[in-house]
């Protein structure tokens, strides 16, 4: 696929604690474009941002950035007012999957495998445990995995959760809390209408942090992933599944933990992420190219679904 050359704003940055990451990705999103042929303003995401697209008048807007305000339905919000043509899901998609419970009151009835659950109060951890230990405590609303904690028996935490401690419960005032299932970390990118692969994470230490996710060398991406087919098949159909009932554009990927001694009925689908990285370390690029699609390819794909899909609605 190649585009006719066009004039791509890349929206970037932000002021979530995912911007670094935004920035890689835009960054890298940007430099293909150009050397498609194609031209790029770079825009670094402030409170002037709505002012800086209708000055740069582009054909497309290139949305590569993560966490709130630019993954939650808040700027495409604002670009379906300005009328902007834009990559990756649009408003009432990215609201729900940016939200974890949400999520699960979308694709639970539809027969998706998720954990159980739910939103407690920060300060009620405190008093006591909400399930069970193990359980994993993380915002309801953050991507990257972001402020997770797994709590363990004999973690360092504290029975019940002291306040002091460093964690999540100190950020935000709810969170979510689920059991914890143990095994292996998987994840799926969808592409259009299609579920690529299936890569298994190794973190080096602990688990598939911020850090392990955006630190090279920290995690071992098995691509594809060393599983039985009919998980790998199950994590395809659910990733595509997922990412149609939810609505989504342009790419997604989904995140699975698996109890292998389980076999079909341990995996289970944490999140789906609406606006996956695009930076070198980034699984959905990783996945691409081992089907084959390059990274300019990949971003072009993205691109052309959007332009796709405002025809579409002509």
């Amino acid at each position: 696929m190649s585009l006719n050359p066009l004039h791509v704003a890349v929206l970037m940055g932000g002021w979530s604690s995912e911007r670094p990451v935004s920035l890689m990705s835009g960054e890298g999103v940007a430099k293909a474009l150009e050397s498609k042929g194609h031209t790029v303003t770079r825009i670094d995401m402030d409170r002037d941002v709505a002012l800086r697209l209708a000055e740069a008048k582009p054909d497309v807007v290139f949305n590569a950035l993560h966490g709130a305000p630019g993954e939650d339905g808040t700027v495409q919000g604002m670009m379906d007012l300005m009328g902007l043509t834009y990559t990756h899901s649009g408003l009432a998609t990215s609201v729900i999957a940016i939200d974890k419970e949400l999520t699960k009151q979308a694709l639970v009835p539809h027969g998706v495998p998720m954990p159980g659950g739910r939103v407690v109060k920060s300060a009620d951890i405190h008093v006591a445990d909400p399930l069970p230990r193990p359980y994993v405590l993380k915002p309801v609303n953050e991507g990257s995995s972001v402020g997770v904690a797994i709590v363990t028996a004999e973690g360092n935490y504290g029975n019940p959760i002291a306040k002091d401690v460093t964690g999540p419960w100190q950020e935000f005032e709810e969170l979510l809390a689920e059991p914890y299932i143990r095994g292996r970390e998987l994840t799926t990118a969808v592409i259009g209408d299609r579920a690529l692969l299936v890569t298994e994470l190794k973190p080096k230490s602990g688990f598939y942090d911020f850090d392990s996710k955006y630190t090279d060398g920290m995690t071992e991406h098995v691509c594809p992933a060393d599983i039985p087919d009919d998980i790998t098949q199950a994590c395809k159909d659910i990733a595509l599944r997922s990412h149609q009932l939810l609505g989504c554009k342009g790419t997604s990927r989904s995140d699975f933990r698996w109890d292998d001694t389980q076999g079909i009925e341990g995996l289970f689908l944490l999140e789906v992420n609406t606006q996956p990285g695009m930076t070198p370390l980034s699984l959905v690029p990783e996945q691409a190219r081992a089907c084959g699609m390059d990274y300019p390819e990949l971003v072009e794909a993205i691109i052309a679904e959007a332009l796709a899909d405002k025809e579409k609605a002509k």
